[in-house]
């Protein structure tokens, strides 16, 4: 059984001030009509020791973002290029965002308040800088459900409504407002090195390598830092695609300015998960070409991995850079391995019969008879519990290699919790999605989100092994 998160003191940071000016423009947070709090992250608060604020001090930080004492005096706006849909773009920076406060974690790490539409920046052009209201209830259960399934996500610490009208393209307008922050490991984008090397600046590319390394991975940089932290990324990369896979999401703008240098995923705009195992999936209207589909997602991040190692051999050698980033497609078959397992629920047996097993699985999802959340629901700990609405799927010879290799794997969690013998498992598709948006839209009902979460949570326990929560 996993406990829980010990609560843990307040306590402020402001690491980042010492890469200097350079890096970031110092801004102010809009000033909103009207500050509305619609969801608070107690739990996640209560690991950087902000759980107690009562509602009036949570909007004074996270809706007029008055400064903590002890981090940064104002709000910075982060600098960045990157590849969007590969074609490079100089002219990007967090344009509708901010870093609000650093904060050591209850576990030691150094954890950025980032915010999603608090107000115009430098790096806004012709942008508002502006959230929708449907875009933050979107995030808030894109991170909730991926903490829930096992994926380095960052996670959604508040939502507070800004009363203003916004117009937008893709969905009806004018459209209500709002203002997110994150609770994030870090802000540092592969497109925070890629601007460094554009403009040539080695020194820049050499203490923001530093300042990740040992602030963002605990490390003291060593004789070679450059490759110690590139390694790392390959490393966390590679795990990260294979999370995406496991829990069937697809990211949907996988650029290399959204890709964290701690590989944590962030930043959900067209996010989707997949009810099939469709390699073709898409998640963004936009994406005609399937760039960034659930099937071509590892794809993908090698390939931002690789533009990260571009930028590096400014200040360090190519050939060992690209010996590293060589080692991705092997680190990504065995996290897929191990994710796979650990969201089947069962111990690993060896490297041989693990990975036959996650092939017979992917083999036997491809003919798209049994939804990827009911096959890992039914087959949790190694052994079907009792009938499912998939039994005559099931029974289909293209099942056989996996039921017979299932057979021999042991559980390695209790499946005592009362989730396990619930009538269907926990999703997040689209429909269910825009079945708690409308409420909210026509008639401000927010029980069905709150519904929701809770069914998330709740799901979150029985896969960790946890026994119900009061």
């Amino acid at each position: 059984m996993s406990p829980a998160p010990q609560p843990a003191p307040f306590r402020p940071e402001a690491a980042i001030l010492t890469l200097g000016d350079g890096f970031y423009d110092r801004v102010a947070p809009a000033d909103f009509l009207e500050t509305r709090l619609r969801f608070r992250n107690d739990r996640a608060a209560a690991e950087i020791g902000l759980e107690n604020l009562a509602d009036a001090e949570w909007i004074e930080r996270f809706g007029r973002f008055h400064a903590f004492e002890g981090s940064l005096p104002q709000p910075l706006a982060l600098r960045y290029h990157g590849h969007q849909f590969r074609a490079y773009n100089p002219d990007i920076g967090d344009g509708r965002g901010f870093l609000y406060a650093q904060v050591r974690a209850n576990d030691g790490r150094l954890l950025d308040l980032g915010t999603k539409g608090s107000g115009q920046t430098p790096w806004s052009r012709f942008g508002d800088g502006r959230l929708t209201l449907k875009g933050g209830v979107r995030e808030v259960l894109a991170t909730e459900m991926l903490e829930a399934l096992g994926v380095e996500t960052s996670r959604t610490l508040s939502l507070v409504e800004t009363g203003e009208a916004l117009h937008r393209g893709d969905e009806p307008s004018p459209t209500r407002s709002a203002v997110l922050t994150r609770l994030s490991w870090g802000h540092i984008r592969i497109g925070s090195f890629q601007r460094l090397a554009y403009l040539e600046d080695a020194a820049g590319l050499e203490a923001l390598t530093r300042y990740c390394l040992f602030n963002l991975y605990g490390e003291e940089p060593g004789e070679d830092p450059v490759l110690a932290l590139f390694r790392r990324v390959v490393e966390r990369t590679a795990e990260l695609a294979a999370s995406y896979m496991a829990a069937g999401f697809v990211h949907g703008v996988l650029n290399s300015d959204n890709i964290a240098i701690t590989a944590e995923s962030f930043d959900y705009g067209p996010w989707r998960f997949t009810p099939d195992w469709e390699p073709g999936f898409t998640a963004a209207y936009f994406d005609h070409q399937g760039l960034y589909a659930f099937g071509r997602q590892a794809q993908a991040i090698h390939w931002d991995v690789a533009q990260l190692a571009i930028a590096l051999s400014q200040i360090a050698s190519i050939d060992d850079l690209a010996g590293v980033l060589d080692g991705f497609p092997a680190a990504y078959e065995a996290a897929l391995t191990a994710a796979m397992l650990r969201r089947l629920g069962v111990r690993p047996r060896g490297e041989a019969e693990d990975l036959a097993l996650v092939g017979h699985l992917e083999r036997a999802l491809a003919r798209r008879t049994v939804t990827i959340d009911r096959a890992f629901f039914d087959w949790r700990g190694g052994k079907r519990r009792g009938p499912s609405p998939a039994d005559n799927a099931y029974s289909h010879p293209v099942f056989a290699p996996f039921l017979e290799a299932i057979a021999g794997y042991d559980a390695a969690a209790s499946l005592d919790h009362p989730y396990w013998f619930d009538p269907k498992p926990c999703s997040m598709h689209i429909e269910e999605v825009e079945a708690i948006w409308t409420p909210i839209a026509d008639a401000d009902d927010w029980t069905a989100l709150e519904a929701k979460i809770a069914a998330v949570r709740r799901m979150a326990d029985a896969l960790a092994g946890r026994p119900p929560r009061a």
